[in-house]
């Protein structure tokens, strides 16, 4: 599959790429999506959750009342979870969510999800962004000129500081290097705009 390549002005250049069959035309595979969404989401959790349990909460061991003839349930310490202030059972406590997924897996899933954007339609390449210095009005300005929806997952081959630092400010858009796409950002976006060389590293890549 070949894209035409644009400049940053919207306008259709002479050149084009190839989308490698093989990243961007596999059969995609739904449950590997679900599987590699599903591993990035639980390594952003940070698992700090943490409760207190009757061996932690402050409060005096004292027997409360004597063990019969009260004609209520036996009670050994205020610190007990049945009563207001005592521990809590079974509550949650600092853990990892991580697990592990095998790589050959994950760049099924990164081939699904980028063989549903070029089918969609939904990937624009650019000959490279060239910003002089970094500047949101410009790079918003492309993004109109380009026709791009709004949640765009900007690709670029390598960290480009003048045009992470134009983009950051800008609701719903995302920009990674190649290396690191991964397929929550491709499934969580509109359209990709990617430059030629990304593009080239992504058939490289995943190929």
């Amino acid at each position: 599959m070949k894209l035409k390549v644009y400049d940053i002005a919207g306008k259709e250049t002479s050149t084009s790429v190839e989308l490698a069959e093989g990243v961007f035309g596999v059969e995609p595979n739904d449950h590997a999506i679900w599987l590699d969404v599903k591993h990035y989401l639980a390594a952003q959790r940070q698992g700090t959750h943490k409760s207190k349990q009757r061996n932690e909460v402050a409060g005096s061991t004292k027997k409360l009342k004597k063990q019969k003839g009260t004609g209520g349930a036996r009670a050994g310490s205020i610190k007990n979870p049945l009563f207001v202030g005592g521990g809590r059972v079974f509550g949650p406590v600092p853990r990892d969510y991580s697990f592990k997924l095998n790589k050959k897996l994950k760049q099924l899933a990164r081939r699904s999800a980028l063989t549903y954007k070029a089918k969609g339609e939904a990937i624009k390449v650019v000959d490279g962004f060239g910003f002089a210095e970094p500047k949101t009005k410009a790079f918003i300005g492309a993004m109109g000129a380009l026709g791009l929806g709004r949640k765009v997952l900007v690709v670029l081959e390598s960290g480009d500081r003048n045009t992470v630092l134009s983009a950051r400010n800008v609701p719903g858009v995302k920009v990674v290097e190649a290396r690191n796409v991964n397929t929550y950002d491709v499934m969580n976006s509109t359209s990709i705009l990617a430059t030629a060389e990304a593009v080239g590293v992504l058939n490289e890549l995943l190929g």
